[in-house]
Order: structure tokens, then C-alpha cells, then sequence
């Protein structure tokens, strides 16, 4: 509440207006890849963007959770996935990203539409593609093993800019269904703190 306060009338609205601004700046660059949902006149959305990979999972069996895992090879935390709509990213730029790190963001989209485009199109295996196996972690990549039809660069540095600045997820693809039945925690037990 009190960021709230000292931002004060002003600096709120400005924040919002910035918000807004970032999420239909997302939108425009991105609608010719992505169906933009909950669009109002013009185009136009609120301060977040909801993009509909329903589709895809037709035409490539990419789902929403591949979408998500590899843009931790882009170096990017998932936006939020299946809410309001089931299949869907929905984000949220808050008024502090600047237009690099937005253009950053957008070009990582792109360029996993263009993945996804290539097994539409048939130029990568349906069920052994970057998609359906990332995030590619470093220990990944250097092994001596490498079984997959696409290349270890194509994985690791799917953009060019990527090679000067790579994030490496430290942990590669879970099983998101055993993960959520069979919960545990490695929380350090009470009693280490006394």
C-alpha cells in the first residue's frame, strides 16, 4: 500500500497507461503469429494480452506447456498459462519493462512460431522437436549423447543474440502430472533453525 501512496494519483495513472501501452504493443506485434483474444474496438486490449494457442495443438500437437518450456531457452519465465482460457498465454507487461526487453519477448514468439511452423510444415519431427523437449539445460547440450534430429546450437541459441547472453535453465523438462500427484518438499525442517 505504500508504493500506492507515494506514487500518488499521477504516478498511477502513468503506470497504467505505460501497462496498457506495453500489453496492445504485444498484441500488434504478435497478432499475425497468434490469435489475440478478448480484443475490444480496433484491436484494442487492457493491460494484459491473451494469446490463443488452442490451434496449434491441431496443426503440430505443440501445447501451451511446449510454448512455455521453450521460452526458458530465450532466456524467459513463462507468462501465465491456461487462465482465464484453457491453451492460452496470457501477459502482462508491467510499466517498468522497457521496449528492448518487450522486442525481446516478442522476437523469442516469433521465432517459436517459426519452430512451430516448421513441423506444421513437416521440416521437424512431430514428437523430437526443440518444443517438445525443452528447456535444453547446459549438461544437455555438452553430453556426449545426442539423439535428437535438430542441432545442439539450434537448441541452445535458437536467435543469434542469444550467444552473448544466454540464460541456462538448470533444469530440463518434468513430468508436470507426476509432479502434481506426488508432492514433496525440500524445505529445511523446523528444528534447523533453533
Amino acid at each position: 500500500m505504500g508504493c500506492i501512496a507515494m506514487m500518488g494519483g499521477d504516478g498511477l495513472k502513468a503506470a497504467t497507461e505505460s501497462a496498457i501501452l506495453a500489453a496492445n504493443y504485444i498484441a500488434k506485434r504478435l497478432s499475425p503469429y497468434y490469435p489475440v483474444l478478448y480484443s475490444g474496438p480496433g484491436g484494442l486490449i487492457a493491460h494484459e494480452c491473451i494469446l490463443d494457442l488452442r490451434p496449434l495443438k491441431e496443426t503440430s500437437e505443440v501445447a501451451v506447456e511446449d510454448v512455455a518450456k521453450r521460452l526458458m531457452d530465450y532466456g524467459f519465465h513463462a507468462p501465465t498459462m491456461s487462465f482465464p482460457v484453457a491453451g492460452t498465454l496470457m501477459i502482462e507487461p508491467t510499466e517498468s519493462e522497457s521496449k528492448a526487453e518487450l522486442d525481446r519477448f516478442v522476437d523469442a514468439m516469433i521465432a517459436i512460431r517459426e519452430e512451430i511452423r516448421a513441423i506444421e510444415d513437416g521440416r521437424m519431427d512431430r514428437a523430437d522437436n526443440p518444443l517438445k523437449n525443452a528447456p535444453h539445460t547446459a549438461a544437455m547440450l555438452l553430453g556426449s549423447a545426442w539423439t535428437h534430429p535438430y542441432g545442439r546450437e539450434q537448441a541452445a541459441y535458437p536467435l543469434p543474440e542469444l550467444k552473448q547472453n544466454k540464460y541456462w535453465p538448470p533444469v530440463g523438462r518434468a513430468d508436470n502430472v507426476y509432479g502434481d500427484r506426488n508432492l514433496f518438499c525440500y524445505c529445511v525442517p523446523i528444528a534447523d533453525y533453533a
